[in-house]
């Protein structure tokens, strides 16, 4: 019987201890593991929906809600700003280009954005068939937006009021045509619909008709829409890091409209989030230097109780480093089975959290495997090693004369 078999034979000789230690370890390395995994995927989503954004400009509010929708799109915008006064930042020197968004309506509950082609060229977007918008009513959709809702190019949908899934009526009078498909990009871009700016405002102005105006003052509400369109938000990058110490200041104080930084709000939102996740990682540090302690003392028992055992194996020709080798093995196999369970329990979390993520928000934050992994692995070794070394070392030094004598 080698080594490996004695180990797993001893743990399986003691099955209340032994599941209660690879409980405690799989626990901690189950909660270190999701959280990792969970910070390392959603930072790693902030950062690509917000790379080369430097400022989201919109209505007056929360900057931090303008943030989640203006760029993530997973919160309600704080209102609509005038497109002309927006617009008119693109004559800035500091500021070197600006993309508009206007926003209203979803289909199926994956937002429709009125916009221009600079959207797609900031993120880098391919299409995967068809071509971009030209005229009216015409969308290019993203890869999750056709994959999740089936829509085929030249396939016709109503976008319905608001930005929930049956919040609002539907625009049945108002189809969009598809016109191209993007390929995926691992931005939001792919949970998006995207037409032209002009779509939306007319869709809306139609919407405005449709609720009791009569023909006169319909025709006059439309001129003054065409002399006043409005925007949701703008999405600004500047040519010059001046830019970031003078416009929000300027846009904040002189103008209706509120300029929010996209690095110092998301920094912010880290900074609240990462009290919560330091705090469940000191937890689950703490139940794994239980289950480390509670490993060595079930080994320290059980030598107590098979003393006779090891004298015995020395007598027959074991030598006192198989001793100690067997005692470490048995250290780092609750370790290996802790990890392994910790492993598995995490990336079912990871998948249920992620299946509500994507559910409710269309992003997907599913990241199975991570540089973290690794260390952790090695931080179960270390942890195994460490809680068998003291009981390792009276294995070896067993007195066989005084063992047996008794």
């Amino acid at each position: 019987m080698n080594l490996f078999q004695l180990a797993y034979k001893q743990i399986k000789s003691r099955p209340l201890s032994s599941t209660l230690n690879i409980l405690l370890f799989t626990s901690g390395i189950a909660i270190i593991s999701l959280l990792l995994l969970l910070s390392d995927g959603f930072e790693k989503q902030i950062e690509r929906n917000a790379k080369g954004i430097d400022l989201v400009v919109g209505a007056k509010g929360s900057p931090l809600q303008l943030i989640l929708s203006g760029i993530y799109h997973v919160d309600y915008p704080t209102g609509n700003i005038d497109y002309k006064e927006a617009m008119n930042l693109a004559n800035n020197p500091l500021i070197g280009k600006v993309i508009p968004q206007a926003l209203g309506d979803n289909y199926k509950g994956y937002r429709i954005v009125g916009t221009t082609e600079a959207y797609i060229s900031h993120y880098e977007g391919r299409l995967a068939e068809g071509d971009l918008w030209q005229e009216r009513f015409e969308a290019t959709i993203g890869s999750k937006v056709a994959r999740e809702t089936g829509l085929k190019l030249n396939d016709t949908f109503s976008g319905v009021h608001g930005l929930l899934e049956g919040a609002g009526h539907s625009h049945d009078d108002s189809k969009y045509v598809v016109k191209g498909i993007l390929a995926e990009s691992g931005t939001v871009l792919d949970q998006l619909v995207l037409t032209g700016i002009e779509s939306v405002w007319e869709i809306h102005s139609h919407h405005d008709h449709d609720h009791g105006e009569e023909e006169a003052e319909d025709a006059e509400h439309h001129h003054e829409q065409e002399a006043h369109r409005e925007i949701t938000s703008l999405l600004v990058s500047f040519k010059s890091p001046m830019g970031a110490i003078t416009l929000p200041r300027h846009i904040n104080q002189s103008t209706n409209m509120q300029a929010a930084s996209p690095a110092l709000e998301i920094n912010r939102l880290f900074a609240l989030l990462g009290v919560g996740i330091e705090a469940l990682q000191l937890i689950a540090g703490f139940i794994i230097l239980i289950s480390a302690f509670s490993i060595f003392i079930s080994l320290l028992n059980s030598l107590k109780e098979r003393k006779y055992e090891l004298a015995l194996m020395r007598v027959m020709g074991g030598s006192r480093f198989r001793l100690f080798s067997m005692v470490l093995i048995e250290g780092l196999t609750f370790s290996v089975i802790g990890y392994a369970a910790g492993f598995l329990v995490s990336r079912m979390g990871i998948w249920l959290l992620s299946g509500y993520a994507e559910s409710n928000f269309h992003y997907d934050l599913s990241q199975w495997f991570s540089v973290w992994d690794v260390y952790l692995l090695s931080l179960s070794l270390v942890i195994g090693l460490l809680s068998a070394i003291v009981p390792a070392l009276k294995a070896m030094k067993t007195d066989i004369s005084k063992t047996l004598s008794e």
